[in-house]
């Protein structure tokens, strides 16, 4: 009798669903070549996103295509399914996925049936019930919103340059980022270098004409490289002219005027949100045991708490620290998430195989912080480092964890040129709209950047920002 292939299920190609699956295809390969295993992965992108490297793409350092890894390319024994899982009745080993097939055919959901689980579907963005965030917020987790937030501040400058009313020029260069962890910080540093370095080139616009507003509510930033660390970087951005308020949060941002708790109310057109993530929607959707804060309660094994062949990794997961206190839950970043996978992997086949399970450990050792070009944090074994030795150590660090050969080769090449010719200023706004000049050549209406009913409207995130209960902070991989 011919046994039945093992059909292995990955939700999600973020960090923890390709790690996982580029693992189990190395793993199981003897197992795979004899048609004992079947991995799929369902992803609503083809591509995973190395988050580290946004704040550096919007700022030009880096292509897009380069922050990218193509699935197909690197998951090439695995099944790839573009699409967004909807829910999972685990009782039933069963997954509903809407692809782009199903939505043109018009049909439903296709079901995915399968004998282990991987869930790792990552984190949206946490919001709160701001009034006009949903309206006029900019979010900072995808390469589209972060090449977005590129085109809307040099737009901006654009706008202000060429305006002949005062208070529109003062909005247009008034750029406020709510959230003082990894991502505000390092994408507002990155951002302001750029425009700053970009304001030479307007006649009328000097870089001190430009605003930048860090609001945080803690009583400092950058929790995670300590507090002398990040002082320094509170120090540092302050003797750039950057406002950073701390142990303030935004109230408000209707009619594009950001109000904040201290009563301060400053007019702008820019208000990015990187305010923390939260668990997947999807969660919810399941049939699988979760914790207060929406995640999956797991075992240190990686294995979903109480049930039998389901697995979890990452932002989705709530993994037991047992390098810690009993208690303590492993931090939702990419660090421990690239790292829990190796261990999710090897447990998925020793289960396969009927061998013991391992358990994940991992001490945290250090982090490190961009600050813009040449300057960064960094607090590593114990050992405090600041300037332009932080910043060399971040981008080696991240560096060396971005995958395949091709993409660190592409990276290091960019980087190397980037310092031999000047900055690139250019801002490809047309590439939102592709179709508008086409569309207005035919007859149609102009819907261009600047032209139209929505003539420079908000810059919108990518899925909808939706008031939830309270996550925890992401960040990207950090030193380890």
């Amino acid at each position: 009798m011919v046994k039945e292939p093992a059909r292995i299920l990955v939700v999600g190609g973020g960090y923890v669903g390709m790690y996982t699956a580029l693992r189990l295809q190395r793993t199981l390969k003897h197992e795979l070549a004899r048609g004992e295993a079947v991995i799929t992965v369902v992803t609503p992108d083809p591509y995973m996103t190395y988050q580290p490297f946004l704040p550096e793409a919007a700022a030009g350092s880096i292509s897009p295509r380069h922050v990218v890894v193509p699935l197909r390319r690197v998951l090439d024994d695995c099944k790839i399914v573009i699409g967004q899982a909807k829910a999972v009745d685990h009782a039933k080993r069963t997954a509903r996925v809407v692809t782009l097939a199903t939505e043109e055919e018009g049909a439903g959901p296709i079901e995915i049936t399968y004998d282990e689980l991987v869930l790792a579907p990552g984190s949206i963005s946490r919001t709160l019930p701001i009034p006009g965030l949903a309206d006029y917020g900019i979010g900072f987790k995808t390469v589209e919103e972060a090449i977005g937030l590129r085109n809307h501040v040099i737009e901006q400058m654009d706008i202000a340059s060429s305006t002949r009313d005062p208070a529109i020029r003062d909005a247009a260069l008034t750029f406020v980022f709510v959230g003082g962890g990894y991502a505000g910080v390092e994408a507002l540093a990155e951002l302001e270098d750029m425009a700053r370095y970009t304001s030479r080139y307007y006649h009328n616009i000097k870089a001190e004409d430009l605003k930048w507003i860090l609001v945080e509510a803690a009583d400092r930033i950058l929790p995670e490289v300590g507090e002398e660390m990040g002082k320094y970087a509170v120090r540092e951005l302050r003797a750039r002219n950057i406002d950073v308020r701390l142990e303030t949060r935004i109230d408000s941002c209707e009619n594009r005027v950001a109000v904040l708790s201290d009563g301060s109310r400053f007019p702008t057109r820019t208000v990015v949100w990187t305010a923390g993530v939260r668990p997947a929607p999807l969660l919810a959707a399941t049939d699988l045991p979760l914790n207060e804060r929406g995640r999956l309660k797991c075992t240190a094994q990686l294995t979903v708490a109480g049930v039998e062949h389901a697995w979890a990794a990452g932002d989705a997961a709530a993994v037991p620290d047992v390098t810690a206190e009993p208690g303590r839950e492993c931090a939702p970043n990419a660090q421990h998430a690239v790292r829990q996978t190796k261990v999710l992997a090897e447990n998925i086949a020793a289960s396969l195989r009927g061998e013991p399970l391992k358990e994940y450990a991992h001490k945290y050792v250090g982090s490190v912080a961009s600050l813009g070009l040449h300057k960064g944090v960094a607090h590593i074994y114990g050992r405090k480092l600041k300037g332009y030795p932080a910043w060399l150590m971040h981008r080696a660090y991240h560096l060396s964890r971005v995958p395949t050969f091709n993409r660190k080769a592409r990276v290091l090449a960019e980087w190397t040129l980037s310092g031999l010719f000047k900055r690139e200023i250019v801002s490809l706004g047309s590439l939102e709209h592709p179709r508008a000049e086409f569309e207005l050549a035919a007859g149609g209406s102009d819907r261009r950047p600047g032209h139209g009913p929505h003539h420079h409207g908000p810059l919108k995130p990518k899925q909808p920002p939706e008031p939830g209960p309270d996550g925890s902070s992401g960040s990207g991989p950090r030193v380890e």
